[in-house]
């Protein structure tokens, strides 16, 4: 891995909150992401799967995580399956894991070969009242795809038909919403990165260069700094681009006088940053560009102070749209007779600010957690308003991420330049 190790404790402490949600007398059972097809006999690179990664810390494909808190055997309580090596494999592909540095990196000390599962798990599972499996589960989206979780989970409903099937999705999407110092620490240093790259960004634009060559610069100081990558496709949209939300192109020629909207953030050690920032392909705004840009700076910085304990992001969602009408009368694109009699389930400033303000930020861009429960101090969430205005071929949406304390909010990303003064003076030198 190109990332610092990061110490065993964090996944120790991660079983250990597991394990207290976890029924009495079930085992669960954890899987590594599949090694994707790309075409011919190559592969897209491996990520870990993030509930494995959360709770082990083992960052290689083909491990099976099992813990099972109540086995009458102590040795089994907490068990790693990795895939053994050869020399075959240690040319062709390089070092895998022995089982010292397994233990080393995880905290775990019962660690077999993968093929040495059937038998533990047998064992394991024989003395087991319930087996939870951990499944993709996300109300947004349903993958298509059968993944290594998915097959497993119908061998083994299967395998042990007697047993009651329990669900770890709802637990961990519980657990990982709420980050650990570590935790943060981690995703500060992601975020370091990612304003690393921007402020390269900043020195290297200028009219003719194409968005492919800014992606370029991203993903030269994201590697040369000990990030995997790109923590999601990063968006370099300038001009009408931009008001194409999930633009992924990044193949225009950026043009004097238009705007270049930039989503990106590095990955280090499987967490994300997310940032959005705009800038001028020439260096200065124009007074339009500017007064749209400082309009989604001050909902950006209001609906920041929306998000504290208690809060739910159906409630938030509805104020920050709230705060957005009233910059987009501002700005002549609606009138105040439009809102008076705007459907409220289509409310009339969707036409300019389609998607939603923030998301959970974590192992996952789009992290897991509960959309319907309360916010809770830990919790990091990104805010991003955006105005997007196509026939001025003006997209503007600008990203920070914000930590939710039970003091108030801890903007991750505060060093990262925002005001448009700051941003054309970076640009001038």
């Amino acid at each position: 891995m190109k990332y610092h190790p990061i110490a065993k404790e964090l996944f120790i402490e991660n079983r250990k909150r597991f394990k207290a949600r976890l029924d009495q007398g079930a085992s669960a059972i954890f899987n590594s992401n599949d090694e994707m097809p790309r075409c011919g006999d190559a592969h897209f690179p491996f990520r870990q799967q993030s509930d494995i990664f959360y709770l082990s810390g083992i960052d290689q494909e083909q491990t099976v995580l099992v813990i099972s808190p109540d086995c009458p055997l102590p040795q089994y309580r907490e068990v790693l399956f990795l895939r053994k090596t050869n020399e075959h494999i240690a040319i062709w592909e390089g070092h895998k894991y022995t089982k010292e540095e397994a233990k080393q990196a995880s905290g775990i000390q019962t660690i077999f070969w993968l093929e040495e599962m059937d038998s533990v798990l047998t064992v394991i599972l024989n003395h087991s009242s319930s087996i939870f499996l951990n499944l993709n589960e996300n109300d947004r989206y349903s993958s298509p795809v059968p993944y290594r979780d998915l097959r497993f989970a119908h061998e083994i409903k299967e395998k042990y038909a007697s047993h009651t099937i329990g669900r770890c999705a709802p637990i961990m999407a519980e657990l990982r919403s709420i980050k650990s110092d570590t935790e943060v620490a981690v995703m500060k240093e992601a975020m370091r990165i990612t304003e690393m790259a921007f402020r390269r960004v900043l020195a290297f634009t200028k009219p003719g260069v194409t968005e492919y060559e800014i992606e370029a610069e991203i993903t030269h100081e994201f590697l040369r700094n000990r990030a995997t990558g790109h923590a999601y496709t990063p968006i370099i949209a300038s001009g009408p681009s931009a008001c194409v939300l999930h633009y992924t192109e990044n193949n225009r020629v950026c043009n004097d006088g238009d705007v270049i909207l930039m989503d990106f953030g590095a990955e280090y050690a499987n967490y994300a940053a997310d940032l959005t920032r705009c800038i001028p392909v020439n260096g200065k705004f124009t007074q339009r560009q500017k007064d749209v840009y400082n309009a989604v700076l001050r909902v950006m910085r209001a609906a920041t102070a929306m998000l504290v304990p208690g809060n739910t992001i159906e409630n938030y969602h509805k104020e920050v749209g709230y705060v957005m009408e009233r910059e987009l009368i501002s700005l002549g694109l609606l009138t105040e007779t439009e809102v008076k009699n705007q459907n409220p389930a289509a409310p009339a400033y969707k036409k300019y600010f389609m998607h939603g303000t923030s998301h959970f930020l974590g192992l996952d861009v789009h992290d897991i957690g509960d959309r319907y429960a309360p916010m809770q101090a830990g919790m990091v969430f990104t805010c991003e308003p955006g105005i997007y205005i196509p026939e001025e071929g003006l997209g503007i949406r600008i990203e920070n991420d914000i930590l939710i304390t039970e003091k108030g909010q801890i903007d991750l990303m505060a060093s990262i330049p925002i005001e448009v003064d700051e941003i054309e003076a970076l640009m001038a030198k």
